[in-house]
């Protein structure tokens, strides 16, 4: 009988096609999602030295107090726009998107978007 993949298996598969395709450099550093049930993580992460440069979620108590909820879309369009606005403060305005494995589409894409219209390019 032929067993199915959860999920999880199939996004972690995904996530890993991907990474091998791209990696975040010192001029062009990769911006990581992550999606959970509760929460959305954006991380914008150097890979040859293998450093986070910079980094935001909806666990921090500054932008949960801006949000009703924090697993929607307009939770994932306002955690784009405060991982943009402390990457420009860092001096970062190109990056390399990584979806995470997670299908381009709902708070993916409102965060990408959100990161987009606040001068990050990618």
């Amino acid at each position: 009988m032929v067993s199915k993949r959860s999920r999880a298996e199939l996004r972690a598969k995904k996530h890993m096609r991907i990474r091998n395709r791209l990696s975040g450099t010192a001029k062009r550093p990769r911006l990581a999602v992550f999606r959970s049930n509760n929460h959305m993580y954006a991380q914008i992460i150097d890979d040859t030295v293998g450093n986070t440069l910079v980094a935001a979620s909806t666990v921090e108590k500054e932008v949960k107090a801006e949000l009703e909820k924090t697993n929607n879309v307009e939770a994932a369009a306002y955690l784009g726009k405060v991982i943009a606005k402390r990457a420009m403060d860092k001096g970062i305005t190109e990056v390399v998107f990584d979806r995470g494995g997670f299908l381009y589409h709902g708070k993916i894409a409102a965060l990408a978007e959100a990161a987009r219209e606040a001068g990050l390019v990618f």
